[in-house]
C-alpha cells in the first residue's frame, strides 16, 4: 500500500483526511513518494515547485516552505507513522539496532505537537495500536525495531543514530549563525550520516519562511524550481495547503503588519530582514583570548545592566571604559561581562553585580526598561543607583553599528557575545526608521548589556568639559582685516611662576568644617557616574551631610529615601 492509497483507506488514515482542505497535501505527498499525478495535480505541483517534470521515483530529501496554520505538522506526523508502520527496516539493521524516527525542533516542547499527532494516529488506527510496545513522553517504541522520538535542535544530540526518517520542523527558526552554538546546517550535516546505510531513508525539513539565511533558505536557494533535482522544494501559501483558513483573517493579519503577513501566510522570505552586523565586523572588533579586563586606578568605567525576573530570560551586566587611541578618537573598551542563566533569585543577583559594580568604582549603572521599579529598588537596597535608559535596545543597536563600523571599540572574546552580535535583525519599517532585534526564539541579553554599556561610556565621554589654561595677553588689541572680532595682540606672555603657585590661604590647615566640606566633596567626586555620566540620584538631589552631624558619614536625601555612606 503506499501513501495515497493509506490516505484514502477508511482503515487507515482516511478518517483524517476527508475534507478537500487537504488536496493539495495529497498531491506533495504524491509527488514525494513518486507516484503519478492527474493533469490538475501537475499544474499545481508546477506552481508550488517551479518545476515541469514530476519526479518518477520516491525522493529522500525534501524541504517544506509553507505558511503558517497550513497543516505541516500534520502530514509530518502522518508521513512519520507511514513510514514507521507499513516499511519494514530490520533487513538494514543490525542485531539488537533500531531505526529511529526522529522528530526534531527547537526546543522540546514544539517537538511534542507533532508526537502527540504520532501517537493518537497509532492509537486510534486499530491495525497499528497493537504495534506499540511502550511510550513515555518523548519516545515512543513499536514492536518492529521502530522508534519515534523528539529531539531538540543539537548536532551533538543527534550522533549516533541509525534514522529511518527526519522530521525537522520550524527550521527557519533554529540558530543559523556559524558562531550559534547549534548552527541549522551543522545539524543537518549531523543527521545524514546516520541515514547513509538505509535504503529509502527520508529527510523532511518544514517550516514558515523568515529571513534570507540559514538552511531553509540554502535548501530554497540552491534547489527550487529546478528539474531532475534530487532534493525538492515546495513553497506554497497557507489557503493553497489549508483553504479552511479564512481569508478575513489572514487579511486582518496583512492590514497589521504586511511584511510579517507575507512570510507566515504566504510562504515568502522577507525582504525587509537583513543581517545588523556583519561577522567580519565583529571579529574586527574582539580582541583574542582577552575575556575580563582588571580596574585600573583613575579610570571611570561605565556599566549597563539587563534585568531579568529569573525564570526564563538571563540577567546581564557589562562594564566598559573610554580610551584615547593615537589619532586621539575615543575608543569604547569592554572590561566585562557577566551573564546569568535562569532559574536564578533576581536578588542574588543585583546583589552579586552591585559588588562588581563597587569593585570597579562605579555607584550608579544605566539598565533596560523592565519590571518597572523593581530593578531600581533593589540596586539601591545594595547602594546603586539604577537609572533607566533613555534610549530603546533598538536606537543603542543602531548607535553601536557606526562604532563598530568605524572600529571605536575593544570587545572581549565572548562567545555568547559574538554570536547575539551576529544574529541581530534590522528589520524596515512602514515609517523609514529601522528597528533591530534579535531572532524569533532568539536572545540578545548579553549584547544588550555590551551595547548599553559601549554607548552609554562614548556619550559620557563626549560630554567632558575640557579645562584650557588660556594665556596672558599683552599689548594692545587691534582689528586686522579678515580676522575674528578679537584682533590681535602685539605678543603672548607665558604666566610666571608666582602666578602659578597656590595662594597663601591654601597652604595653612584646613579648619575642622573645611575638611569636613573637603570629603563631602571628594565623596560626591567619587560618585563619577552622577556627575560625568548625566544621572542624578533618584530624589534629584546632590550627596550631602548626614543629619545627625557624624563627620564621616554622608547621605544621599530625596524624597524617596536616605542612603549613608
Amino acid at each position: 500500500m503506499n501513501i495515497v492509497q493509506a490516505l484514502n483507506d477508511p482503515k487507515v488514515f482516511a478518517r483524517f483526511f476527508k475534507a478537500e482542505s487537504w488536496n493539495a497535501w495529497r498531491v506533495f505527498l504524491a509527488a514525494l513518494f513518486g507516484l503519478p499525478l492527474t493533469y490538475d495535480q501537475l499544474q499545481l505541483y508546477k506552481q508550488c515547485t517551479g518545476r515541469n517534470t514530476a519526479p518518477t521515483q520516491p525522493l529522500n530529501e525534501a524541504w517544506l516552505v509553507v505558511g503558517r496554520r497550513g497543516g505541516k505538522s500534520f502530514v509530518l506526523a502522518t508521513i512519520a507513522t507511514f513510514l514507521a508502520c507499513f516499511r519494514d527496516w530490520r533487513p538494514y539493521l543490525a542485531p539488537g539496532e533500531v531505526g529511529t524516527i526522529m522528530i526534531i525542533a527547537q526546543d522540546r516542547a514544539q517537538a511534542r505537537s507533532i508526537k502527540r499527532y504520532v501517537s493518537g494516529m497509532l492509537r486510534e488506527v486499530p491495525m497499528f495500536a497493537p504495534l506499540i510496545e511502550d511510550e513515555t513522553a518523548i519516545a515512543i517504541r513499536l514492536r518492529n525495531r521502530v522508534v519515534i522520538e523528539i529531539h531538540t535542535a543539537s548536532f551533538r544530540s543527534t550522533r549516533g543514530y541509525t534514522i529511518v526518517a527526519v522530521l525537522a520542523d520550524e527550521v527557519a527558526y533554529w540558530e543559523s549563525d556559524e558562531t550559534s552554538a547549534e548552527p541549522d546546517v551543522e545539524i543537518i550535516n549531523a543527521i545524514k550520516p546516520g541515514m547513509a546505510t538505509i535504503p529509502g531513508a527520508v529527510l523532511l525539513c518544514a517550516s514558515s519562511p523568515h529571513a534570507r539565511r540559514g538552511a531553509l533558505w540554502d535548501a530554497y536557494r540552491k534547489h527550487f524550481g529546478k528539474d531532475d533535482d534530487p532534493v525538492l522544494v515546495w513553497q506554497a501559501a497557507t489557503r493553497t495547503m489549508n483553504p479552511a483558513v479564512p481569508q478575513s483573517y489572514i487579511d486582518a493579519h496583512m492590514a497589521e503588519d504586511p511584511a510579517r503577513a507575507r512570510a507566515e501566510y504566504f510562504a515568502q522570505f522577507r525582504t525587509d530582514v537583513e543581517t545588523f552586523i556583519s561577522r567580519e565586523v565583529v571579529d574586527a572588533a574582539v580582541v583574542p583570548d582577552r575575556h575580563e579586563l582588571p580596574r585600573i586606578g583613575g579610570v571611570r568605567y561605565t556599566a549597563f545592566v539587563d534585568p531579568s525576573g529569573g525564570s526564563s530570560d538571563s540577567m546581564t551586566l557589562a562594564i566598559a571604559h573610554v580610551e584615547d587611541d593615537a589619532a586621539g578618537s575615543k575608543r569604547a573598551v569592554v572590561d566585562l561581562i557577566r551573564e546569568v542563566k535562569p532559574p536564578f533569585s533576581p536578588d542574588a543577583v543585583v546583589r552579586e553585580f552591585a559588588s562588581l559594580l563597587k569593585a570597579y568604582a562605579i555607584f550608579a549603572v544605566r539598565g533596560d526598561r523592565y519590571g518597572g521599579t523593581w530593578p531600581r529598588e533593589r540596586f539601591c537596597v545594595h547602594g546603586i543607583d539604577y537609572q533607566p535608559a533613555g534610549k530603546t535596545t533598538s536606537d543603542i543597536y543602531l548607535e553601536l553599528l557606526p562604532v563598530l563600523n568605524s572600529n571605536r571599540a575593544e570587545l572581549l572574546d565572548h562567545a555568547r557575545l559574538i554570536m547575539q552580535l551576529c544574529q541581530l535583525e534590522r528589520h524596515a519599517a512602514g515609517s523609514g526608521k529601522d528597528s533591530v532585534r534579535h531572532p524569533p526564539g532568539g536572545h540578545d541579553d548579553v549584547v544588550n548589556a555590551v551595547a548599553g554599556a559601549i554607548v552609554t561610556a562614548l556619550n559620557a565621554a563626549s560630554q567632558d568639559v575640557v579645562s584650557v589654561a588660556m594665556p596672558v595677553v599683552a599689548g594692545t588689541l587691534r582689528s586686522v582685516p579678515g580676522g575674528s572680532s578679537l584682533g590681535h595682540a602685539d605678543a603672548v606672555v607665558a604666566p610666571t611662576p608666582a602666578a602659578l603657585r597656590p595662594p597663601i590661604d591654601e597652604l595653612r590647615p584646613a579648619s575642622p568644617d573645611a575638611q569636613r566640606e573637603a570629603r563631602r566633596q571628594a565623596i560626591n567626586n567619587d560618585r563619577t557616574a552622577y556627575t560625568q555620566q548625566g544621572l542624578r540620584p533618584a530624589g534629584g538631589e546632590p550627596w550631602r551631610g548626614h543629619a545627625g552631624g557624624v563627620d564621616e558619614s554622608f547621605f544621599w536625601g530625596g524624597s524617596t529615601g536616605k542612603r549613608a555612606w
